[in-house]
């Protein structure tokens, strides 16, 4: 019988896939330290871990009998890819199944900065009963998404699925990706089985910057900033930033001092440069929208990658 170890965790959903299957899942939450040992008497052949468990050269050195490495999300930052699939094993993640839930949380950070309420719901608490009226005014140069650019950067899914929540606000949307040459058909589906397609092609990356009133980051981490001081400098006022791609993505201290400036009225970060600890610039930041790398923590999209893994697994144990 195959064995598994979905150390970070995996849905009921994927399990039940798997034991239907005839393999069997193990959800011991084993720390980094002892994971070698653990897998070598367990003779485990397949290793799931989302973002906590980090899978190096040491792992896939030390443990023969793994056949499987799973990443139950996009990314795979946290395992030695290439040296895995070197040594012969399958190296396996999830890019399609969480899209939509990160998409949604960038347009709550959007709603919630817009509407001031990041800030509201901070003070209400503490300031409500006594300060009603003062915190009505602050908050009365509240913003609507519609009829406002979005600027897009990165044309993979989660990019997508965030363009087609700005297309059914009724925002113009504009996006940025180096690799696409052509234009893509994007569809956005309604309840009951309508939908449109949109045709949307590449907008040079400055172009976009200058344009745009809300800008939401989808890429990968790269050798530099995608923005920084200059980017912010060229950015319209006031305008609105979201990272949940990855940490890295955003010069976090010119963040901080374009929003100090009053060039960028407010920014939302699922991730960050120094996770988990990120600065206390940012987490005592009152025109930051925070939230702790939730981007795919949705019911939703646990189910989907648990039951993607699980079928990428029986497929690749088929074929064995």
């Amino acid at each position: 019988m195959i064995k598994v170890l979905a150390n970070d965790g995996i849905s009921s959903a994927g399990v039940e896939v798997m034991k239907n299957n005839n393999i069997e899942v193990l959800e011991s939450k084993v720390a980094q330290e002892q994971l070698i040992n653990y897998i070598n008497e367990n003779q485990i052949d397949a290793l799931l871990v989302r973002s906590a468990t980090k899978v190096r050269k040491d792992i896939i050195d030390a443990c023969p009998s793994l056949k499987i490495i799973g990443r139950g999300g996009v990314g795979m930052d946290n395992i030695d890819v290439e040296y895995a699939k070197s040594k012969g094993l399958h190296v396996i993640n999830t890019p399609a199944a969480s899209s939509r839930s990160v998409a949604e949380l960038v347009f709550g950070h959007f709603f919630a900065i817009a509407r001031f309420l990041h800030d509201a719901n901070r003070k209400m608490p503490l300031e409500g009963d006594s300060k009603f009226s003062e915190l009505k005014k602050s908050y009365a140069k509240a913003t609507e998404l519609a009829g406002k650019t979005l600027g897009v950067v990165g044309f993979g899914r989660i990019g997508i699925e965030t363009i087609k929540i700005g297309l059914a606000l009724g925002m113009n949307v504009i996006v940025h990706d180096p690799f696409v040459k052509d234009k893509k058909e994007v569809q956005l589906d309604f309840f009951g089985g309508k939908s449109i397609t949109f045709e949307l092609g590449s907008t040079d990356f400055d172009e976009l910057i200058k344009q745009s009133d809300f800008i939401s980051l989808h890429v990968p981490k790269q050798k530099e900033y995608v923005l920084g001081q200059k980017q912010f400098e060229a950015m319209k006022d006031g305008v609105i930033i979201a990272n949940a791609a990855r940490g890295g993505v955003i010069d976090e201290e010119a963040l901080v001092k374009a929003i100090e400036s009053g060039k960028v009225r407010g920014a939302a970060l699922d991730v960050f440069e120094n996770e988990p600890t990120p600065k206390v610039s940012l987490l005592m930041n009152d025109k930051i929208s925070l939230s702790p790398h939730i981007g795919g923590n949705t019911l939703e999209a646990q189910d989907r990658i648990g039951e993607e893994l699980a079928e990428q697994i029986i497929e690749i144990v088929s074929k064995s």
